[in-house]
């Protein structure tokens, strides 16, 4: 056990080196292994047990889950996947008010099936929907915080890079954490939806509505404009075949068919096979390969960085004592939630999303569970919290994302987007909100599954 002086060191070399732009990997390797020679004094514990923790991570068969649904995501969004899905829902939404925005909102939630990152979402329906909507009159605040606030659903649809993250560093059953998220998704999208249709109703100058052409030549447009060139029969069955991919990958993992690693492998070659039938070349196939490659390896060395940290944590007793210390505050359990969600929210302005969760959550899942939440539930909770860290000024990342793809508004700035995307903040708020007092929401699918495979 660490004397207490020794954690404030080990803490606060972690934060220094973190806040300093060091690696996150490399500052939680640094931290871990300084915990440990001061735990230990002695240089060969120390190289033997970060060997040996290197080891057991990366021969954990459900570490390949993660770049078997990230190939799964590449090839579909190589042969053009993200751009028929926003086609055709459009044109299935062109009677809805704001239908551009709640076409993106839909696509962005589909999409989240594919690939599990956020900032992939933000860059693509950057170069997709803002266009489109930019065309048809919509204010330019408008759009822009729709496609940056709607992007945050890649990490909580299933399957999220952030719950394949969480699940590893907490032991939590991964295939639980993606059926977890579905319903919550599907409240946020509604959230999103109902926010966009309002806009469209009470002020449709913001929508692009009549500012052109009188309402019947516009609707006739509108209508048509997205799709004269496509040839909606291959997009109609292109997007059946995504469905179809979804519900087989997560049906298969929620009825204990195959496991998330199984699923995933099944999901990257159907996804291969229906990109080769969308006339996905080998260089492009090539690419995607490479792409993952590129993403997964410094994901894998985080997970084995972190994994290392949890242990140490654990070891020296930090996680205890964080955890005593506030059992023993006298705070009611909720006031320690909303300090855990708070940090969330700051991080989320300065780090990405896997920093914060490789940081935090050694130390805050068994904290929630020691002051009775719902593990399951907490995990949905801190997943949303993060995301909405990613809306939040100065450097919210989504929205520098978003910037970055949109080359042609020269004059566009941060603050823009930023106050475009508050009220995706403010339902992201509500979400969390509800599954605090509602920790149903996310359990009832996980436990329903359990129920179906007794």
């Amino acid at each position: 056990m660490f004397d207490p002086t020794d954690m404030i060191i080990l803490v606060s070399v972690l934060l220094v080196l973190v806040f300093t732009g060091i690696h996150i990997a490399v500052s939680l390797g640094i931290t871990s292994m300084l915990g440990i020679y001061l735990m230990t004094g002695q240089v060969e514990t120390v190289l033997s047990f970060t060997s040996n923790t290197a080891y057991e991570a990366l021969r954990d068969y459900i570490f390949a889950v993660i770049p078997l649904f990230l190939l799964m995501g590449e090839f579909l969004a190589k042969c053009g996947a993200a751009t028929d899905l926003f086609a055709l829902i459009n044109r299935a939404t062109r009677r809805v008010p704001g239908r551009l925005g709640v076409a993106t909102v839909l696509a962005n939630a589909v999409f989240a099936f594919i690939t599990g990152v956020s900032i992939a979402a933000a860059a693509a329906f950057s170069k997709i929907a803002y266009p489109e909507m930019r065309r048809f009159g919509y204010e330019r605040k408008f759009a822009l915080g729709c496609i940056a606030g709607s992007a945050c659903l890649g990490m909580l649809i299933p399957p999220s890079v952030l719950m394949i993250v969480w699940g590893v560093l907490t032991e939590m059953a991964i295939g639980k954490l993606f059926i977890a998220g579905i319903i919550p998704g599907f409240i946020v999208v509604t959230l999103f939806i109902g926010y966009i249709m309002w806009v469209a109703i009470r002020h449709p100058e913001r929508v692009g509505e009549g500012a052109v052409l009188p309402a019947a030549q516009q609707l006739a447009r509108d209508a048509n404009d997205l799709v004269e060139e496509k040839d909606m029969k291959a997009i109609l069955l292109s997007t059946l075949g995504i469905l179809c991919l979804i519900v087989l990958v997560l049906g298969g993992i929620w009825l204990g068919l195959f496991t998330p690693t199984e699923g995933a492998g099944v999901g990257a070659t159907l996804a291969l096979i229906l990109a080769l039938m969308r006339g996905m070349k080998m260089s492009e196939m090539l690419e995607a390969i490479l792409s993952v490659g590129k993403t997964s390896a410094p994901l894998l060395l985080l997970l084995v960085a972190a994994q290392l940290y949890s242990r140490v944590l654990a070891m020296t007793g930090v996680t205890g004592a964080t955890k005593d210390f506030f059992l023993n505050s006298g705070l009611s359990p909720y006031v320690i939630l909303a300090l855990m969600v708070l940090v969330w929210f700051i991080l989320g302005c300065i780090i990405d999303s896997i920093s914060i969760i490789l940081l935090t959550v050694p130390v805050f899942a068994p904290l929630a569970t020691a002051l009775g939440f719902d593990p399951i539930a907490f995990a949905i909770i801190g997943i949303i919290a993060i995301e909405t860290g990613l809306l939040t000024p100065p450097f919210g990342i989504l929205v520098f994302t978003v910037k970055a793809a949109v080359t042609d508004e020269k004059d566009l700035t941060p603050g823009e987007i930023f106050k475009g995307s508050i009220p995706y903040w403010i339902m992201l708020l509500i979400a969390i909100l509800a599954l605090v007092f509602f920790p149903q929401v996310a359990t009832w699918l996980p436990n329903l599954g359990n129920a179906v495979k007794l």
